[in-house]
């Protein structure tokens, strides 16, 4: 499993693209801050294609199902890793995933 960073891509079960933000600053991959817990909560997902008159797109990312580093912290908080998944607030709810499509980076991992 890689670490995760600010740029990398992180999409909807649509492919709708989640608007990373990190926050720390302090630790990066090549100039990119990485992501720690919660970094992926409550982030805006941006051109979901599913919508109608009965249907929410995603517009936002649920908590964490699975995703943060056992081991692995940057200041207290746990990194996040390519294994990142958990549902967006589209409908039906609890229906749709947000998951990691490119890590953006080959050089760090961590088995969890």
């Amino acid at each position: 499993m890689r670490w995760i960073h600010r740029d990398s891509v992180i999409r909807c079960s649509h492919d709708g693209r989640v608007r990373n933000q990190a926050s720390q600053q302090w630790v990066t991959l090549a100039g990119v801050p990485v992501l720690v817990a919660d970094d992926p909560l409550g982030r805006e997902i941006v051109a979901c294609p599913n919508y109608g008159a009965t249907v929410k797109p995603c517009t936002k990312t649920q908590p964490v199902r699975v995703g943060y580093s056992d081991w692995v912290r940057v200041d207290g908080q746990r990194i996040v890793l390519s294994h990142l998944e958990g549902f967006t607030d589209g409908s039906p709810p609890g229906q749709f995933k947000y998951r990691v499509r490119d890590p953006r980076q080959r050089f760090v991992g961590a088995d969890r």
